[in-house]
């Protein structure tokens, strides 16, 4: 999932920030807001779909940059609540203001838990905010990541400062490539696997990143033996929303994992819970005050959001969510997958 924004240029603007190079996409929508009496107002909206009747509305201050790469759309958007925001075929990616709820959740739980986590591969994460998140432990040796889109990578390198130390770390090495034939190819075990993953929309490049026949056949052998834990993003995590994909995944990972633990937060500028996976055939079973000795341990200044006790509270899923994964039965396969409410530009994993 493609995240943080901090510090970005003002790249490719033009009409008084809104740049249209030609290119018009539901990416980024914007409209003129109305004044009471039908006289435009001065601000501008980005707007997000999220279900046929249900809209999400961002007021601007301006659109940065908007283009579409080999697999997908892209935009760049100035928010005047959330800060610069990166959105990825119409879908809110990470802004500025909130991207260490959901890159802290993603990220130390599965290192954490891990006895002594050496080597990393992400899959995706091509902002560099996962990685920057991976080389805050002490422990880590080597950090692959691999993500498909060139020109997403190389627009985030340039002009995200708050990962340029991250890209720049002589333990991270940068794959452009199909994370699954990397990982295929790849002689290497790692003691933790990350999808930091774009939702599943039809039509989009990695939705085959979620069935149970790569997490089978392709992640668990590429874990390291008996310890390694598998984490990815599962998408929307709110009581209406769980049944788009989380419920989903987890129950995919349950099929393939003897240990898989789903725990959420809020992330503000999602408008709704978000949820993570993680899994491994070893059990979770650190304690708070262990939690908090690793990270004071490990991690490399202080965490923002993530602390021992608000990491295991995070796994007590609210009582409707919490019965409705165990009632899932729903595998995710590519033949039977699941969607969140969008559009794609590419099939190619």
């Amino acid at each position: 999932m493609v995240g943080a924004v901090q510090d970005y240029g003002r790249v490719g603007e033009s009409n008084g920030g809104l740049e249209t190079n030609g290119y018009e996409s539901r990416a980024a929508k914007v409209k003129q807001a109305p004044r009471r009496g039908g006289e435009e107002e001065e601000s501008v909206w980005y707007e997000e779909e999220i279900d046929d009747d249900l809209k999400l509305c961002y007021a601007l201050n301006s659109v940065l940059h908007r283009g579409a790469s080999k697999y997908q759309e892209i935009a760049l958007i100035d928010t005047k609540h959330f800060g610069k925001a990166l959105i990825i075929d119409g879908k809110m990616q990470s802004a500025e203001a909130d991207e260490f709820i959901y890159h802290e959740s993603l990220i130390h739980p599965p290192l954490l838990f891990h006895p002594n986590p050496k080597t990393v591969f992400i899959m995706g994460g091509g902002e560099g905010s996962a990685a920057r998140e991976v080389l805050r432990h002490s422990t880590v040796q080597r950090v692959v990541m691999c993500d498909i889109d060139e020109e997403v990578v190389d627009f985030c390198r340039a002009h995200l400062s708050a990962n340029r130390a991250a890209f720049a770390s002589d333990r991270l090495r940068l794959v452009i490539d199909d994370a699954r034939a990397e990982l295929e190819k790849s002689s290497e075990k790692f003691d933790v696997i990350v999808g930091d993953l774009a939702d599943p929309v039809e039509g989009g490049p990695c939705y085959q990143l979620y069935t149970k026949g790569f997490y089978d056949r392709v992640v668990k052998p590429k874990l390291s033996d008996g310890r390694g834990v598998f984490v990815t993003q599962a998408g929307p995590a709110g009581v209406l929303t769980h049944r788009e994909v989380f419920s989903s995944i987890y129950n995919t990972l349950r099929h393939v994992f003897k240990y898989v633990k789903a725990y959420t937060a809020h992330v503000p500028s999602f408008a709704d819970t978000w949820g993570w996976v993680m899994a491994s055939d070893h059990p979770f079973l650190l304690t708070a005050q262990q939690i908090d000795e690793r990270i004071r341990e490990r991690v490399d200044g202080e965490l923002v959001y993530l602390s021992g006790e608000s990491l295991i509270s995070s796994t007590t899923l609210n009582k409707s969510v919490y019965k409705s994964l165990l009632k899932e039965t729903h595998v995710y396969t590519e033949d039977d997958a699941r969607f969140i409410h969008g559009h794609g530009r590419a099939r190619r994993a």
